[in-house]
Order: C-alpha cells, then structure tokens, then sequence
C-alpha cells in the first residue's frame, strides 16, 4: 500500500512539474509585447482617447488579433528554420526582392528607436527637470551600455520586469477614474472613423503591429534553444510558444486598452485634448493627484528603456541578417544594426521641433512599412522549401494575406485623406 501511495505521489509531482513547463517558454512573447507599450504608443493612445473618447478601441483589439496571427507565424518560422526572418529573407528570395524590404525595415526600425529615445527623454524631464536632447543622449547611453555588457538572460529579466511595472501602473490609474464600461465595450467591438481619425488610426495600428517586432521575435525565440531536429520535440515547443504569444499578446492588448480608457475618462470627457505627454502628466496632477503623475513618469521611463532595447536588438537581427548571420552582440554586423539604428535615431532627435507629432509620424512610418514586412513573411512560411512539413496551410495563408491586404487598405485610406 505504500509502494502504491509513493507511486501516485510521484505521478501527481511529475503532473505537476509538467504543468510548470510552460513557465519556461515565457519571455519572448513578452520580449516583444515591450515593443508595443512602447513611447509611441502612449502618445497614439492618449491622442486617441483624448480626441476621439472611446470610438478608437477597436484598432487595438484589431491589431492585437492581428498580431497574435503575425507574431505566432513568424516565431514558428524562427523554431522550424532557425532562422530569424531577416536570416530567411535572405536565404530563399532574390536579392532585388529582400534587399528592399530589410532596407525599408531598417529604417522602420530607426523610426521605432526614435520615438523609444523620446519617450524616455519626455520621462526624464518629467520627473528631473532634464532638457530633451540631454535626456535622449543619457537614454542613448544607457541601453548601448546594457545591449553591449549585458547578456541577453539579464536583458530579458529586466524587461520582463519593466512590463510588470507599466501593467501595474495603468491598473492603478484605472482604479482612480470612472469608466463609461459599456461605451467603452461597443468602441472595443464597433469599427467607426470619426472625421480626422485616419492618422490616429494607423499611428495606433504602427504602434501595436511593429515591423522591427516580427523581425525580434522570430530571433529572440531561438534564444531559449527551441530549434529541435525531430517532429515531436518542435510540436511541443509550437504549443508552449502559442501560450506565450496568446498570454503576451494579451497582456499588451489590456495596457494599450487602459491607455486608451484613461485618457476617454480623464481628457476627452473634460474637453481637453493631449498634444504632448509633458502635458498629460501636468492634467493628471489635479485630476487624479501628485502620486498618479509621479507614476506615470516613472512608467513612461521604463517603458523607454526596455523599448529602446528591444529596438535596438531588433535592428542588430535585420541588418545581421542581411549578411546572412543571426543575432549576437559580438558580432561586427549585429554591432553595427544597433548603433545605426539608436544613433540615427539620436541625431534626428536634434531636429525634432515637436517630440509629441513626432511620436505620431514615428508610428505611421511603421504602418507604412509593415506590409511589405508581412507580405515577405507569409511569402516565405507558405512556402515548402523554407518550412517543409510545418508549411501553412490553405487556411493559414488566407488569413494572413487578409491581414496584409487590411493593413494596405487603411494605408491607402491614409493617403486619401492627407489628400483630400
């Protein structure tokens, strides 16, 4: 009877380890949702609800299922090839076909790195008092310190660790206004375009869908050493990586979705309309107090350091891969993808008369781009040479180029209304 007892035990802890495992896949996923809670987005978002209430929600639960779609396809692409999409661009397509794209990606990259280094120069002068240019330099030379000393592990933590601290953020901040709840459900689920919303719009989508992200994530998920060479071993880490992209993905939904909500709640029911997040934090002094604004900064700051370092990883993946060679802070080309990406980004800063439209422009040029990026990414996971029996099927490839012809549509819609 003992023997049988001990036998259950050590069933029940097995059971239960096994259920631990997925805890191991989580990171990635995360890795990249920094990406899209990023300084970008908090200016999108704060213009979206402050101008337009609620009736803009739907873009971010668009986008997120969008991305769901987009994210778990090109890490599959990253398990199966091993091989992030840079790597695989150049590998299987002509080089007047990738050259291009991975060109236009770079420069989306310098984009997102622009507006990561403002954010967190905005945060600075919040809370120190810091000029912008001097705090986009101390910004700079924070993350090149951490890319260039740090290993990816330690990186990794820290981010995860910053995500966790703008969650908590915004769900305090949510507690200390009044929300319209069922307004607020139909503008999640009611697509609409209020006049003048066309640049709101694809800034929102930009921020959430990210080009330089697709380009991550199919990289940092060889990091965890998920390639494996027989069937079994790949379908189970397709399954935990799902996990990590259903729970990250979510996980960035919810704070971009308070984003939203707190500005509709704050600014757009008072009649005040954001146009710099300076002035966010002046209107949530009286609003919501002192404690909520320090919060707010302090959020903001993180959410520009981790960005920034995803930005910049993400930018050593694109041009590394141009050569055809993977992601690694040592290498020469990866070396060089960061400091091109963050030092453009830098310079362009001093240029830069309005930071909060430029926070804006920064997240339409990623929605400008992201098309050919996705195109290029399906092109190359429905394709039999690259991903042998994990190919896409029939249904997978519909969905996916619907997704890229969607995002096209509303570029189009972009231009027409710039103009008209």
């Amino acid at each position: 009877m003992k023997n049988i007892l001990k036998d259950l035990k050590r069933r029940d802890h097995k059971r239960y380890l096994g259920g631990l495992d997925v805890f191991k896949y989580i990171g990635p996923g995360l890795l990249v949702t920094v990406g899209f809670i990023d300084p970008g987005n908090w200016a999108s978002n704060f213009a979206a609800g402050s101008e337009f209430g609620y009736s803009l929600l739907w873009v971010v639960t668009l986008s997120t299922i969008m991305l769901i779609v987009l994210q778990h396809n090109v890490a599959h692409l990253g398990i199966v090839t091993g091989l992030c999409l840079s790597e695989a661009a150049t590998r299987y397509t002509p080089k007047w076909v990738s050259r291009p794209i991975l060109g236009t990606a770079v420069l989306a990259s310098i984009s997102t790195s622009l507006a990561e280094i403002l954010g967190g120069a905005i945060a600075l002068q919040m809370l120190f008092d810091i000029p912008i240019i001097w705090g986009s330099v101390l910004t700079t030379i924070f993350v090149l310190v951490m890319l260039f000393t740090n290993s990816y592990k330690k990186i990794e933590r820290s981010i995860i660790a910053f995500v966790s601290v703008i969650g908590l953020s915004f769900i305090y901040e949510l507690f200390l206004v009044k929300i319209d709840w069922p307004v607020a459900v139909q503008g999640w689920v009611t697509p609409s375009f209020p006049q003048g919303s066309m640049l709101i719009i694809m800034s929102v989508l930009g921020a959430v869908v990210m080009p330089h992200n697709l380009f991550l994530h199919s990289e940092v998920i060889q990091s965890h050493e998920y390639n494996k060479q027989d069937d079994a071993s790949i379908r189970k880490v397709l399954k935990y990586e799902l996990f990590d992209t259903l729970f990250s993905m979510i996980v960035g939904w919810a704070i971009n979705s308070a984003m939203i909500l707190l500005a509709a709640a704050t600014f757009f029911s008072g009649g005040i309309q954001v146009e710099e997040l300076q002035q966010a934090k002046s209107l949530l002094e009286p609003l919501l107090g002192n404690s909520a604004a320090v919060v707010f900064a302090l959020a903001l700051l993180m959410a520009g350091i981790s960005s920034t370092i995803t930005s910049g990883m993400a930018a050593g993946s694109i041009f590394a891969g141009i050569f055809g060679e993977s992601y690694h802070i040592k290498d020469s080309h990866s070396q060089v993808g960061v400091i091109l990406s963050l030092g453009i980004a830098l310079l362009l800063i001093f240029f830069i008369g309005d930071p909060f439209k430029g926070l804006l422009v920064s997240q339409m040029i990623l929605s400008i781009q992201l098309p050919f990026t996705v195109f290029l990414q399906v092109s190359l996971t429905s394709s039999t040479k690259v991903m042998g029996p994990y190919v896409n099927s029939r249904w997978s490839t519909f969905v996916l180029y619907t997704i890229a012809v969607i995002v096209t549509v509303l570029n189009i819609m972009l231009l027409v209304s710039e103009i008209v």
